[in-house]
């Protein structure tokens, strides 16, 4: 069977973010369009010049993609509506560039977005799924939490990690986050701190959890002759991955579908996981950001504790892993945190991460997670970039 097609002359550019706050009266489509308008202010052209729009968010109905071409003007001929969670960016990013790649446009505006105001998170989880509906909150069991913590304690069984060890990845984030002025919460992190925090569900403690807020994230796709010829700084994409209910016999989550398909990734990017200058998992948990460790190549999984405290995680160290101080310091902005480590790598790979800028930052690896049910996450994927 053949490999994937390359992405030869697919480029991104343009990274956007609409600083996120926790409330805000704010409909989802004034997210969206101001996200718009920063990429059409970054690439220098007028947003009706884009003739591609990809659109990921939880919140925008009674819209979808194609009700958004007419409020803003716009008359593309690839639309796309990605309401995936933290696989929305990795997801439209694939999306966008094929339909680059194969001339059904020449530049996509991708933009995760989602609103976020009293009680419309919990709103939201109530009627996130049928299984959400049917099978978790007619039992008393609201949201996530309760579903991940399911997930960790079956993880840390198997693989003997203990909250000291993800509390490493919790803090080491949170110190990235303080360089990070678009971070929603700056205060610092201590090991001490994350494990005496108090239960939400053990062995989720408080800070495990990202905060819901809202805001948005945003890039364009496009070709490099077109990103050149407009003077902007990119990133090519030179490998990608897509798994979904990638392991349905497993009983409860152990591994996502990046472990399926792993190989295809590094051969696809002809490098090795020892290549990538920086990394960026998702992390609605930072125990989900230690199985990605292992699932994506850069350890064993019988030797994840062993690889955790190796590294340092911090923008200057052995490994800078989710430089923006990831959801855990900038906030959950729905599927608009599934689009946060693709924004954060344009921005490292050409130059413009400010003070927490990864030096001779190269290549990164970003990861994305999404749509929980009871037992499982069933969407996986990933993506390399590589500095032009």
């Amino acid at each position: 069977m053949a490999g994937p097609r390359g992405y030869d002359g697919i480029v991104l550019a343009v990274p956007v973010t609409v600083p996120s706050v926790k409330n805000a009266p704010k409909s989802t489509q004034w997210w969206i369009g101001r996200a718009l308008a920063g990429l059409a202010q970054g690439s220098g052209l007028s947003h009706k010049v884009f003739d591609g729009l990809s659109v990921a968010s939880f919140s925008l109905a009674p819209d979808t993609t194609i009700g958004l071409t007419q409020h803003f003007g716009l008359s593309p001929r690839y639309i796309d509506f990605q309401p995936l969670g933290g696989m929305s960016g990795i997801a439209a990013l694939r999306r966008a560039a094929r339909a680059v790649q194969a001339g059904d446009a020449e530049i996509v505006a991708c933009i995760g977005a989602d609103a976020n105001g009293p009680q419309s998170f919990r709103r939201s989880l109530e009627n996130f799924s049928r299984s959400a509906q049917d099978a978790v909150y007619p039992y008393g069991a609201g949201g996530p939490n309760v579903n991940f913590s399911l997930i960790a304690q079956a993880f840390m069984a198997e693989t003997g990690l203990t909250r000291a060890d993800f509390g490493r990845i919790a803090v080491a984030q949170r110190g990235n986050g303080q360089l990070n002025p678009l971070a929603l919460i700056k205060g610092a992190l201590t090991l001490d701190a994350y494990l005496d925090a108090r239960p939400i569900a053990p062995p989720i403690h408080l800070f495990d959890c990202v905060m819901p807020c809202a805001g948005a994230e945003a890039f364009l796709v496009l070709r490099e002759e077109t990103a050149r010829a407009q003077g902007l700084p990119f990133v090519r994409l030179t490998a990608s991955i897509e798994r979904h209910n990638a392991f349905p016999a497993d009983t409860v989550m152990l591994r996502g579908g990046w472990a399926r398909d792993v190989d295809s990734l590094w051969a696809q990017a002809g490098v090795e996981p020892g290549a990538v200058d920086l990394v960026q998992t998702y992390d609605d948990y930072p125990f989900v950001s230690a199985m990605q460790f292992a699932d994506l190549g850069f350890c064993d999984r019988k030797d994840l504790a062993e690889f955790i405290h190796g590294h340092d995680f911090g923008v200057a160290g052995s490994l800078p892993h989710n430089t923006s101080g990831g959801q855990l310091s900038c906030g959950q902005a729905g599927c608009a945190g599934g689009y946060l480590g693709l924004v954060e790598s344009i921005r490292q790979l050409t130059g413009q991460a400010g003070a927490r800028q990864v030096a001779r930052a190269r290549r990164a690896l970003v990861s994305g997670f999404g749509m929980i049910v009871f037992d499982r996450g069933l969407g996986s994927g990933a993506a390399i970039l590589e500095a032009a």
